[in-house]
């Protein structure tokens, strides 16, 4: 019998959630606002599960089709014990045991993954990614999130908590960072730090990233040494993940790499020239393929290797 997957993908602002099939392809979707359950994680919990029932029911295929549930999370999960360990951005979990209680609401099999964890899977199995065996997937919005692929494998790290590429120092000194610490990548290319600098550069506070690209697209001077700087700034927050790991891939996703055709040549030209020969030469620096969709396609992939982990 074929085998569907669920995917959800759980954002402070939205949960969104998939049908997927065994090629990766997302047949049916359905989405629900988290902050509209507060800090009442019961609620939401219950949320979840009735947003996965829905979707089954609504595409019309029976349980028995549903090969399980994969679900990405905002922060640092437990995926051995599926528990969820901390959400900073949704209020009041704390060593939740997701897990188990959404399936024993749902009757379905149910695996927890770190967001940014199942997106790199998603991009490794399906998309920019498909086919490496070592690869960073990285996200660059907000803050700066990344997935390992070591040897065909997610690498979590022995705490569940590797890829924190973000927190990853880049001077001796800098802003200080929301982790306690300063001078943090994401500190320097953050949505946040990018925004502020455009406003200084154009003398424009409500000045936002997406005209910074529409300005370099017309050919503004400004706006084009705004992202090549932008561009060797990322470049040289990876050239260490690149010498220490060796990926032949690194995709970057998310907002900011919509201006890929300025930011990659920057980021691409500053590795070259800084990276060890051996590791520089080989990193391709693409961008990702599968938007927002890579979460949940992600899941698929999550769910098929752990249940032929058993």
């Amino acid at each position: 019998m074929k085998k569907y997957t669920v995917g959800v993908d759980v954002g402070g602002t939205n949960v969104k959630f998939g049908l997927i099939d065994p090629a990766g392809v997302v047949l049916h979707r359905n989405r629900l606002v988290t902050k509209s359950y507060g800090s009442d994680k019961n609620k939401l919990i219950k949320a979840l599960a009735d947003g996965v029932l829905g979707l089954i029911a609504a595409s019309g295929i029976s349980k028995a089709q549903v090969a399980g549930v994969g679900i990405g999370l905002p922060g640092l999960v437990n995926p051995k014990d599926g528990l969820v360990i901390f959400l900073p951005n949704i209020p009041g979990w704390r060593n939740v045991p997701l897990k188990s209680r959404l399936e024993k609401h749902s009757g379905l099999p149910v695996y927890l993954e770190n967001d940014v964890n199942l997106i790199t899977l998603g991009e490794w199995g399906f998309g920019a990614g498909c086919g490496c065996r070592n690869m960073i997937g990285m996200t660059l919005g907000t803050g700066v999130g990344a997935g390992l692929i070591l040897d065909g494998k997610l690498y979590r790290g022995e705490g569940f908590a590797a890829g924190e590429l973000g927190h990853m120092p880049i001077n001796f000194e800098g802003p200080r960072c929301n982790c306690g610490s300063f001078a943090c990548f994401e500190t320097f290319v953050g949505n946040g730090r990018l925004q502020q600098r455009a406003a200084d550069i154009f003398q424009r506070a409500d000045i936002a990233l997406e005209d910074v690209f529409q300005l370099a697209k017309s050919g503004n001077a400004k706006a084009l040494r705004f992202w090549q700087e932008t561009g060797e700034t990322i470049g040289t927050g990876l050239i260490g993940a690149v010498n220490l790991l060796n990926p032949t891939h690194i995709v970057i996703g998310g907002g900011v790499s919509r201006s890929h055709q300025f930011l990659f040549p920057a980021i691409r030209r500053t590795i070259k020239a800084r990276a060890m020969a051996v590791q520089g030469r080989m990193v391709k620096i693409v961008r990702a393929r599968l938007g927002d969709d890579a979460g949940i396609i992600g899941a698929q992939i999550l769910v098929n290797q752990e249940q032929q982990a058993k």
